[in-house]
């Protein structure tokens, strides 16, 4: 898949951080692809089956040629309950009701979603031989595995066969404040895994309203980001478009996911994404970021 530098990440599409206008969330999708996004990728845990409903009906305004879908397996949710299988029938099934909601042929994309979660065993032995068959039907081209703890995806990868991981998805892990994802670039590469960065905002963290109640960070990581969004702010340089900048500059990431339900707000992304970068006021925020670049929420 040779997919956009910047790419959709369609979790918005269910509400997961706020209520959306419907509209406003097809519209959205539509825009994106329209600028030149072509990867767009969704969960059936997103919004609890809704974003995968409000992205299916915005596909089918667009030529499927025009995107790369990606979905998940393993992580769901229903009526405020959240659940995990990663049964293989399960699995199987999952893909079958994604592709009915979302209104197409085939997934380009299919992951398993969250693997710290899950029994890695069952993964290795279970979930993934199932996505593999499915790929060999040609229901699905490509598997993939996400999750927030990187050494997690070298246990699979390692264990599996070679091949059959063919893309990580890894969030918060390239952003302003944590670069952790490089220490695992190389190893990716080698195995021939192709890297997807989502949340370059660190679910919200680095931007001018900050971190959200339930943010996992600690008080002294939230503090410091604080002081770099202001620093930003006072400079006419708003930081979330330093975190995307950033995030997109990177040659041996292949793409950035970012979630919004507003065309205003992802065609304000692409702009920015299309920007060449500050070295400026890069170098300045993260020193100012310095104090904290080693902090994840893993050891939060």
């Amino acid at each position: 898949m040779e997919v956009s530098c910047l790419s959709l990440g369609a979790s918005s599409l269910g509400g997961v951080f706020h209520d959306i206008d419907e509209t406003q969330g097809i519209d959205t999708v539509c825009a994106a692809v329209e600028k030149g996004i072509n990867f767009i990728d969704v969960s059936p845990y997103y919004g609890f089956l809704k974003a995968e409903k409000v992205l299916g009906k915005a596909l089918q305004q667009l030529p499927r040629e025009k995107y790369y879908l990606s979905t998940k397996v393993g992580r769901y949710g229903q009526d405020g309950v959240k659940s995990w299988d990663y049964s293989a029938t399960r699995a199987i099934r999952s893909v079958e009701e994604s592709m009915a909601r979302l209104h197409v042929e085939y997934i380009d994309l299919i992951n398993v979603h969250d693997i710290e979660f899950s029994d890695l065993n069952q993964v290795i032995e279970e979930t993934l031989p199932a996505l593999t068959s499915l790929k060999a039907m040609g229901v699905v081209k490509h598997v993939g595995i996400t999750g927030l703890p990187l050494e997690k995806f070298r246990q699979v990868i390692e264990q599996v066969p070679a091949g059959t991981v063919e893309t990580v998805l890894s969030f918060c892990h390239y952003c302003l404040n944590d670069q952790t994802l490089l220490d695992y670039v190389p190893y990716f590469e080698a195995q021939g895994v192709g890297v997807i960065n989502a949340s370059p905002l660190a679910m919200g963290m680095l931007s001018e309203r900050g971190a959200p109640d339930w943010h996992p960070a600690s008080e002294q990581l939230k503090h410091y980001a604080g002081l770099a969004a202001a620093f930003c702010k006072q400079n006419g340089y708003p930081i979330e478009k330093l975190a995307i900048q950033f995030a997109v500059s990177n040659p041996q990431i292949a793409t950035t996911l970012v979630s919004t339900a507003r065309p205003a707000n992802i065609l304000q992304n692409i702009s920015w994404a299309e920007e060449p970068l500050d070295p400026d006021m890069l170098q300045q925020v993260m020193q100012i970021l310095e104090p904290v670049q080693s902090e994840t929420w893993e050891n939060s």
